[in-house]
C-alpha cells in the first residue's frame, strides 16, 4: 500500500507547518504528500516551499476553491490510496499504519478511515495530545453510512483514505464551486459503492471553531446541494431499497437540524416549515423533541442546550496537556 496524502491549502499560514510535520512523521513509510496551494495570499505556500523533504510536492494554482484543489491532488497522486488532510488538522504518527490495519481487516473495502478528535481552535497548545491504546483497534465495517451517520458522525475528511482507482473513476470527485458539504457528498456516494472499514480509535485531530458552530448566522431556505443530490439518487432508483430508506431518513433528520437552528434564531415559522419537510423522521424522538422546542421553549434556552451538547461532544475524548 502506498498513500498519497492530499492537502488543499488556502491561507493557513499559522497551521500549515504543523500539519505537514504530522503528515511526514508517520510510522508507515510508503507515502507522498501533495500540497495544492489554491492561491493563498498570506504566505502559506512560501512556508511550504521552504520544506525540502523529497516526499513533499507543492502544486500552485489560481484560486478555484477547495474542491478543485482536492480534485487536482487526486489527479496527481502516485499512490494506490489517496488520503486527505486539511491544512489546519493533524495526523497522529500511527494514522497511516492504522489505515493499513483497517484495510487488512476488510480487504474488499475501498474506503478506510479512523475515528477523529474534534479540538476547539481556542484550546491553546497544538497539536493536542491524547491517549491511544498500543493494542490493535477494533475495525467496524460500515455498509450503510447514512444509517450509521444518524447514530453519530462516522467519518471526517482528514481521517479517511480511498482507493485511487475508484476515485479516478468518479472524477471530478468533489463538486466544483461548493465548499459546504462537498466532502460529505463524496463520502456518501462512495458508501453507495463500497463499505467503509473504520478503525475505532481517534488518529486525527480535527480543528473546530466552536463559537462559530454555535451561533447560526444563516438558516438555509433550501436543502444543501449535496443532500438534494442524495434525495434525487434515492428517488431515481440508483440505490438499493435499504440504501434508499436510510438516505431519505438522513435527509429528513437534516431538515430537523435546520428546524432547531431556526428556533435558536427565533424563526419559529421557518422551524415549523422545516419540520413539515422532515416529516419522514416524525417517528423519531428527535423530531418530536424539536417540535416541542419550536412550540414551547425560548430560543435562548434551546441555544444554551445546543451549546452544552456540542461542548460535551468535543470533550468526550480524554485529551492530555501538551505541555
Amino acid at each position: 500500500m502506498k498513500f498519497s496524502v492530499v492537502i488543499p491549502l488556502y491561507n493557513k499560514a499559522p497551521y500549515i507547518n504543523c500539519t505537514i510535520e504530522s503528515a511526514l512523521a508517520q510510522t508507515f513509510k510508503d507515502f507522498e504528500v501533495i500540497v495544492v496551494d489554491d492561491g493563498s495570499s498570506d504566505g502559506s505556500a512560501e512556508l511550504v516551499a521552504l520544506i525540502t523533504d523529497p516526499r513533499l510536492r507543492l502544486i500552485r494554482q489560481t484560486n478555484a476553491g477547495v474542491s478543485a484543489a482536492r480534485n487536482r491532488g487526486i489527479a496527481l497522486a502516485r499512490g494506490d490510496w489517496v488520503a486527505f488532510l486539511d491544512g489546519d488538522d493533524w495526523h497522529y504518527p500511527r494514522y497511516l499504519e492504522t489505515l493499513v490495519a483497517a484495510q487488512n481487516a476488510y480487504p474488499d473495502a475501498d474506503t478506510v478511515a479512523t475515528e477523529f478528535l474534534p479540538v476547539p481552535d481556542s484550546d491553546g497548545a497544538w497539536p493536542p495530545r491524547w491517549l491511544v491504546s498500543a493494542e490493535a483497534p477494533d475495525v467496524e465495517l460500515i455498509k450503510d453510512l447514512p444509517l450509521r451517520w444518524m447514530a453519530g458522525p462516522s467519518v471526517c475528511t482528514s481521517a479517511l483514505a480511498v482507493r485511487a482507482t475508484l476515485l479516478r473513476q468518479m472524477q471530478p470527485c468533489f463538486a466544483i464551486g461548493e465548499s459546504c458539504g462537498e466532502d460529505l457528498d463524496l463520502w456518501f456516494r462512495l458508501a453507495e459503492k463500497t463499505p467503509i472499514a473504520l478503525a475505532r480509535t481517534p488518529m486525527v485531530a480535527y480543528r473546530v471553531a466552536v463559537k462559530g458552530s454555535l451561533t447560526t448566522h444563516h438558516i438555509p431556505l433550501t436543502m444543501p446541494p449535496f443532500l438534494q443530490r442524495m434525495r434525487r439518487r434515492a428517488d431515481s432508483g440508483a440505490m438499493t431499497a435499504p440504501q434508499r430508506r436510510s438516505a431519505l431518513r438522513l435527509v429528513a433528520q437534516q431538515e430537523v437540524t435546520f428546524a432547531r437552528q431556526a428556533v435558536v434564531s427565533g424563526k419559529r415559522l421557518q422551524s415549523l416549515l422545516w419540520l413539515l419537510r422532515g416529516r419522514r423522521a416524525a417517528t423519531s424522538r428527535r423530531w418530536w423533541l424539536t417540535a416541542a422546542m419550536t412550540l414551547f421553549l425560548p430560543g435562548q434556552l434551546v441555544k444554551k442546550w445546543q451549546h452544552w451538547r456540542v461542548r460535551r461532544a468535543v470533550q468526550s475524548v480524554d485529551v492530555v496537556d501538551a505541555g
